[in-house]
C-alpha cells in the first residue's frame, strides 16, 4: 500500500482548516523574499550560507580526530535533531538547515566531541537567523478547498502521521562522508523562485511554500540530484505522486505531482539517474515537478545547493 505524505513545513500548523494545498501549492508564482543575501562562501562549497528562516548555516567545528556529532534543538517540543557534519580531521563543517518558522535572532547548536576513548566534550556552537520577508498572496478559492470534507480531513491526518517518520529518517553514508554537495537540476525547465512564499486563501494564512517548482510536459524524465536511497513512493491527497531520496546524514529530498514513479522503496540510485516522471497530480492547475530538500528535518531553499 502506498505510503502518504503531508506538507513537511511546520506540522503543527497545518489543521483542518489549515489543511489546503500541500507542497506543491494552487499555484507556482515567481516570488521571493527580501532583506538578505547569501553570506560570501566559496564558489566550490554547496550548500551555500544563508542564515535566514529557509536558508543554511554552516558552522565551522574546528579540528579534530573523529567526526564531532552535532545536534539542533527544534519545534514546540524541543527536540534535539542530529545535524549534517561533513569534512575531515583538518576541518569538520556543521550544515544546519534553519525552519521557515524560526525567529531572527540568536541561535546554537550543541555539539559533542569525544577523545577516540570514554572522555566526552560538550560545548555550543552559535549562529544568528537574519530576517528575511518573504512576499505573501492573498487567493479566494472555493471553500471546499478550504475546509476538508471528514473523508479527506482523516485521509490527511493519516498521511501526516506516517511523514513524520519518514521525515525522521537519518542514515550514515557506507564510506563514512558524504560526496560533494552539489546538486544537479532534478528535470530541465524554468525554475520559479517561490520558495518561503506565504499564501492567505479566503483570509486564511496557509502554510509557506516549501519548495522551488519547475515547469515541464507531464512525462519529462526526472533524475536524482546526489546518489540516493528511495525512502518513500506513494500517491498523496495534496501532493500526488510523490517520492522521497535519501542522501544521507538527514539531507532529503522530496519530488511530487509526478504521472509515474519508476521506484520501490529501497531501491539505490546514482546521480543523474532517471527515477519519476513530471505530472499534474495533486492538488495543481498545470504539470510541474515541486521539488523540496530537506537538511535536520526541515524543509530548506533547493537554490542553496545548485
Amino acid at each position: 500500500m502506498s505510503a502518504p505524505v503531508f506538507h513537511p513545513t511546520i506540522p503543527h500548523l497545518l489543521t483542518r482548516r489549515a489543511a489546503l494545498l500541500g507542497a506543491g501549492g494552487l499555484l507556482a508564482l515567481p516570488a521571493l523574499g527580501r532583506d538578505a543575501r547569501p553570506q560570501p562562501t566559496p564558489p566550490s562549497v554547496w550548500p551555500q550560507a544563508l542564515q535566514v528562516p529557509g536558508g543554511v548555516a554552516r558552522l565551522s567545528l574546528g579540528p579534530a580526530a573523529t567526526r564531532p556529532v552535532a545536534q539542533v534543538r527544534q519545534g514546540d517540543a524541543d527536540v534535539p535533531v542530529p545535524v549534517l557534519v561533513v569534512g575531515d580531521a583538518i576541518e569538520w563543517t556543521a550544515l544546519v538547515g534553519i525552519p521557515l518558522a524560526a525567529a531572527p535572532g540568536d541561535a546554537h547548536i550543541s555539539v559533542v566531541q569525544t577523545d577516540g576513548g570514554n572522555a566526552r566534550k560538550v560545548r555550543q556552537v552559535p549562529y544568528t537567523v537574519a530576517p528575511k520577508r518573504y512576499q505573501e498572496q492573498h487567493l479566494k478559492v472555493p471553500p471546499r478547498t478550504v475546509d476538508l470534507s471528514p473523508q479527506d480531513q482523516a485521509r490527511y491526518e493519516r498521511e501526516r502521521d506516517h511523514q513524520a517518520q519518514v521525515m525522521a529518517t537519518w542514515s550514515a553514508p557506507a564510506d563514512g562522508n558524504l560526496p560533494s554537495l552539489r546538486m544537479q537540476v532534478p528535470v530541465p525547465g524554468r525554475r520559479s523562485s517561490s520558495f518561503g512564499l506565504r499564501r492567505v486563501f479566503n483570509g486564511q494564512p496557509r502554510n509557506p511554500h516549501s519548495g522551488m517548482d519547475i515547469a515541464a510536459a507531464t512525462g519529462t524524465p526526472v533524475v536524482a540530484p546526489l546518489p540516493a536511497r528511495v525512502i518513500d513512493v506513494g500517491d498523496y491527497f495534496f501532493n500526488g505522486g510523490t517520492v522521497w531520496l535519501d542522501h544521507g546524514q538527514g539531507l532529503l529530498s522530496m519530488y511530487c505531482h509526478l504521472s509515474s514513479m519508476d521506484a520501490r522503496v529501497g531501491d539505490v540510485l546514482q546521480a543523474g539517474a532517471a527515477f519519476c516522471k513530471v505530472g499534474a497530480t495533486g492538488r495543481v492547475t498545470g504539470p510541474h515537478l515541486h521539488w523540496g530538500v530537506m537538511l535536520n528535518r526541515t524543509m530548506v531553499d533547493p537554490s542553496l545547493f545548485l
